[in-house]
């Protein structure tokens, strides 16, 4: 997928704030004039900074980074989550259901996707219409490039959420959904996010709830474990568990009464009964989940209260804090 050069004039370099422009190689003399470009490197107003385009993709981080195992997961289930892939409009429900949204907002608008994985929200915003860019600090982008290369309206850029490669106000909609709770300084990872958004524009994120029940997750006492193990050996290990721990979840949420609640005991991500998936579907998103439970190196539940005040410090309006599948904070600038 190539990169279009009108994303460029929203770029920023993350070291100084300047333009960006684009060359074929870092000894060109001239800029190329092409509008879709694969290969080359973005150089800052000053020449100072030189950042590389591969495959199409801005990239502005190293190639290996805290998120790897999140590079790793989306590019071995790079279509899992995709509702065009599922069938069922699981990622749009969720999409929905967060930001409060409808598609007639979203269409021809400019919407920032931080933390996009394979694109399963990104696809959802560009089946209303929108310009979406989609960033993520893992090789994530690749998966995304990939699965909706199809989309004229399509951006996919690799950078760091603390050091964001844009224009300040550059969006009409900002979203992170599922993702600043895997940072390692989820305050300063929230407050990089409004000052993209457009006056007017809004504001959504979510995270993992904390609270007295999330203690007794399971991923919780196994991940000061399974975080240090290497990813591909973790993986290994779930595709053989997984098969096995399905059925023994399944089991117990058959007991009357607790058994639903039992079975969160046991650390595997099983979605029998309450997603509308087939079996073989099921046991995929199984070993996705759950070892996205397991592998990341950071996963840090906020509260309501600290969501709230985040909202109100950043000089958000119509602020709302709810619970949308997972915990939501949302709102517009003035």
């Amino acid at each position: 997928m190539p990169m279009k050069l009108s994303l460029v004039n929203r770029l920023r370099c993350p070291a100084t704030g300047l333009k960006l422009y684009f060359q074929a190689s870092i000894d060109a003399l001239q800029y190329c004039s092409s509008d879709d470009v694969s290969e080359g490197f973005l150089v800052s107003e000053d020449g100072k900074h030189h950042y590389p385009v591969r495959c199409g993709i801005p990239r502005f981080v190293p190639p290996t980074n805290y998120a790897d195992n999140f590079g790793l997961q989306w590019n071995k289930f790079c279509r899992t989550q995709l509702d065009s892939h599922s069938g069922h409009p699981i990622s749009a429900e969720r999409f929905w259901a967060a930001t409060g949204w409808n598609p007639s907002d979203l269409k021809d608008r400019w919407v920032l996707d931080v933390g996009s994985g394979s694109g399963r929200f990104a696809e959802v915003a560009l089946c209303a219409g929108a310009h979406v860019v989609a960033l993520d600090y893992s090789s994530a982008v690749d998966a995304a490039s990939v699965n909706l290369h199809d989309y004229d309206r399509f951006h996919v850029v690799q950078g760091d959420i603390y050091a964001l490669p844009f224009a300040p106000a550059s969006f009409d909609f900002v979203y992170s959904l599922g993702v600043l709770q895997h940072t390692p300084d989820v305050e300063a990872a929230f407050f990089a996010l409004p000052k993209m958004v457009k006056p007017g524009g809004e504001l959504v994120v979510d995270f993992y709830r904390k609270s007295w029940r999330s203690v007794l997750l399971p991923k919780y006492w196994l991940r000061p474990i399974t975080k240090h193990i290497p990813k591909n050996t973790l993986f290994g290990l779930l595709e053989r568990t997984v098969p096995v721990m399905l059925p023994i979840s399944n089991a117990i949420a058959a007991v009357p009464v607790l058994g639903r609640l039992l079975r969160r005991l046991v650390p595997v991500a099983n979605y029998t009964g309450m997603l509308p998936l087939s079996k073989q579907q099921i046991r995929e998103w199984a070993l996705l989940d759950t070892f996205d439970w397991l592998s990341p190196s950071y996963d840090n539940p906020q509260t309501p209260k600290t969501v709230w005040r985040w909202l109100q410090t950043a000089g958000l309006q119509q602020v709302e804090v709810l619970h949308a599948g997972h915990l939501v904070g949302r709102g517009r600038l003035p």
